[in-house]
């Protein structure tokens, strides 16, 4: 069973796999650990991960890149409508009033939900996984922001359904690069010890997490967690954009941010410069060739005017810090260690405020970018049988307090309960007690609307059904399980009734029916479609490339080490036919079924074929003639010694070596004629003998004699115990004489036997 933690980023994408020998990040087919989050689709088929960021300038209305955020929102969204204006791509409405995304595609207009879209990047990791593990990959841990919502969470799992993974579990990604750090920590405090603190900072592409966890041995629990999902790698990059977008208008007279092209180049080229000045406080320069209008453009920043460009950035960063501290009740003395991850906290700047706000140098032992992968591999590790992990328990946090309302049609009003409170341990199960005589509805909703990201604070409803007042006509008491389960989903898990008997104080829990509405996406079956055709196309792609090699391949040998096996008139006639098919290629050719270069590689073959043969009859000719002439040689000489007398043969059949001697020299004949048939052909002529029909007379030269010639001696029986005693001979000790006593050996002790394989013990 395979074990798989997948860091779905907004950006880009990691691979966690857990094998006998530990935790390790996996390469996809470009040799690359890190798989862009993007989608390219085109009129045959589909680029995913790094063919398609090639693609992002290329074909700018198709490439889809970006999509993380826009799970389970709402077209009208306020936050989807301001990535519209950001994104290059078209964003639409779909029928049930969530996010679309609109693509041309098999040359046709395509409108896919975001599940479908990222459903198509998580089958294209799962693909990846499979390749590198050679075997097939369902269970998986997918990471998630921990500020991530019910709605967002459940497009995530739908999106994972889609491309046929079994989520075993949505992983905050904060408490999966704290797993990552504590599992394999030896000196953790024992149990009945005061915790070690330790924050847990991750500023990535699109969104900045806060999060501060209790270690002990074997055990990680979740204090706080905090967030600004509005702060990011990719803040800084569009600030830098923002800043050169004015500086070439006035400096060049051109608008970028009305062509696509030149602005996706101007944020790469910027993501890029960003990185420069992380490592180097210079000037360093910005140069773009032919980015607009075929002009050069040109500038330079230093790290010092970045700083103070994005100082409203860098002012966000203290505020969560603050506010995880505050939750968790600890003082800055209370905490052991800061870690980060994510590449936005390769920024010196933000590094600096980390520091400062704590009053401690910060520790970069984890993989900022793997850290995550590595994390959500662990967890898949703890939570499939078929691996043996160090126990760790884990205790997460509800990030956003959850109320329920109820209301009755006989009463009036309504009832509300907070159920869960702001970093509440999760997952975690209540029971509540009501009393009714009907069925009701419960409504769940956050808390407080204003703390989460999010602008509808309702996360479903939920009917309980066959209720009924009691036989004496009071209400019946009414058991309501409620959950935020491992992927941090809430639910009503189940309701009952609790009856009253007529033996005194006995009582009966009876199930009940629950039903519940909440957002959802279900499960498409177009990505099987989708891959299908990726997989024709990839078909169509290789015959169309094995007829071109053919022809390259081909031509240089009839120059080469072909050219001696052919006449110089069909020399030029194949020539030529090469250069035709070159040319077709490249013209009517360019678009053609699979069948058709099919055909076409057929036709080259049919005459490329006997040259090929040729020169490879040629070169294996002499080698397998030589060996047949030893052999014979070598039988000849056996046949010899035998007529000389010679002891070892002296046991053979006459008949059945005369036999041996005729088929010798039969072979000799054929072999003789053969070769003196063969030598008189020029090398341009098929060849008289060929190699399958030496090796052929070869063995059946081997099979009629060798059974003869090497025939064993006979054995001669030693006497037997009769004629031993007769001789006066023993081999043992007899009545009344002393013998050796032999003891068995004991047995060996084989309680400690090796593991049995898919085990994996972490340290």
């Amino acid at each position: 069973m395979s074990v798989v933690g997948i860091d779905l980023g907004f950006l880009n994408c990691y691979i966690g796999v857990a094998r006998s020998g530990g935790i390790e990040t996996i390469a996809n087919e470009y040799s690359d650990r890190c798989t862009p989050a993007c989608i390219s689709l085109g009129s045959k088929t589909r680029a995913i991960g790094n063919a398609a960021k090639s693609q992002i300038v290329t074909n700018v209305k198709n490439t889809v890149h970006g999509f993380k955020k826009l799970h389970g929102r709402a077209f009208e969204d306020p936050h989807i409508q301001a990535e519209r204006a950001k994104l290059p791509y078209e964003l639409q409405k779909m029928p049930n009033g969530s996010v679309g995304v609109k693509v041309r595609y098999l040359d046709e207009e395509r409108l896919f939900a975001v599940e479908q879209i990222t459903g198509m990047l998580l089958a294209k990791l799962k693909e990846t996984s499979e390749n590198a593990l050679k075997k097939p990959v369902a269970d998986c841990v997918i990471s998630v922001p921990s500020f991530f919502t019910d709605a967002e969470r459940r497009s995530v799992m739908a999106a994972a359904q889609i491309a046929g993974l079994n989520c075993l579990k949505l992983m905050n990604e904060t408490t999966a690069v704290a797993l990552a750090y504590g599992i394999y920590k030896q000196d953790l405090p024992a149990l009945e010890e005061k915790p070690r603190n330790v924050v847990f900072v991750d500023m990535g592409h699109s969104a900045y997490q806060v999060s501060i966890c209790a270690f002990n041995k074997g055990k990680l629990k979740v204090l706080a967690t905090t967030f600004d999902p509005f702060v990011g790698g990719r803040n800084f990059d569009e600030a830098l954009v923002d800043y050169f977008s004015e500086e070439f208008k006035t400096k060049y007279k051109l608008n970028v941010k009305e062509n696509p092209r030149a602005l996706l180049r101007l944020y790469q080229e910027c993501e890029k410069l960003k990185k420069l000045m992380s490592a180097n406080a210079s000037d360093l320069p910005l140069n773009i060739e032919c980015f607009m209008n075929d002009l050069d453009v040109s500038s330079k920043m230093n790290r010092a005017q970045f700083e103070q460009l994005c100082a409203a950035l860098l002012s966000r960063v203290e505020p969560p810090l603050r506010a995880a501290m505050e939750q968790a009740k600890l003082q800055r003395e209370d905490i052991y260690s800061i870690e980060i991850v994510g590449g936005a906290t390769r920024i010196p700047a933000v590094k600096e405020q980390i520091s400062n706000f704590f009053c401690k140098e910060i520790s970069t032992t984890l993989n900022a970018d793997e850290a995550v992968a590595r994390g959500c591999a662990l967890q898949c590790a703890i939570l499939s049988p078929a691996f043996k992990v160090r126990e760790f328990s884990i205790t997460d946090v509800v990030p956003y307090s959850i109320t329920l309302r109820w209301k009755s049609s006989y009463e009036e009003g309504t009832g509300e309960c907070e159920v869960f409170s702001k970093n509440h341990a999760a997952p975690f199960s209540k029971v509540i007690t009501f009393h009714k005589k009907e069925p009701f509805d419960l409504e769940a909703y956050y808390t407080h609307p204003h703390e989460v990201p999010y602008p509808d604070s309702r996360i479903g409803r939920f009917t309980i059904q066959n209720v009924g007042p009691q036989h004496d006509g009071d209400n019946s008491k009414v058991k309501v399980k409620v959950r935020v389960n491992i992927h941090g989903l809430f639910s009503v898990a189940n309701a009952s009734i609790i009856e009253k008997q007529n033996i005194e104080g006995d009582q009966n829990d009876t199930p009940m029916d629950t039903e519940s509405s909440s957002k959802n996406q279900g499960r498409d079956d177009e990505l099987g479609k989708m891959m299908m055709q990726d997989k024709l196309e990839k078909e169509r792609n290789d015959a169309k490339n094995a007829v071109e090699e053919y022809v390259y391949d081909f031509r240089d040998k009839l120059c080469g080490v072909f050219e001696k096996f052919i006449t110089e008139e069909d020399s030029n006639k194949l020539t030529l036919m090469l250069e035709d098919t070159e040319n077709w290629l490249y013209e009517d050719g360019e678009d053609q079924p699979k069948q058709v270069y099919m055909d076409k590689l057929q036709e080259l073959r049919k005459f490329g074929q006997p040259i090929q043969e040729r020169y490879m009859e040629h070169e294996e000719r002499p080698k397998v003639l030589n060996e047949l002439g030893k052999k014979i040689q070598l039988l000849m000489k056996a046949v010899e010694a035998y007529k000389n007398k010679d002891e070892k043969y002296d046991h053979l059949d006459p008949a059945e070596m005369e036999k041996v001697e005729k088929y010798i020299n039969e072979a000799m004949n054929w072999l003789n004629s053969k070769m003196n048939a063969q030598n008189k052909l020029s090398l341009t002529q098929d060849p008289v003998v060929k190699v399958a029909e030496i090796l052929t007379k070869s063995k059946e030269l081997d099979s009629f004699c060798n059974p003869i010639i090497y025939k064993p001696k006979p054995k001669i029986e030693p006497p037997n115990d009769a004629q031993s005693k007769a001789n006066g001979e023993h081999n043992g000790p007899v009545n009344g004489q002393s013998g050796t006593e032999t003891k068995p050996e004991p047995a060996k002790d084989n309680s400690q036997q090796t593991k049995p394989p898919g085990e994996m013990e972490v340290d």
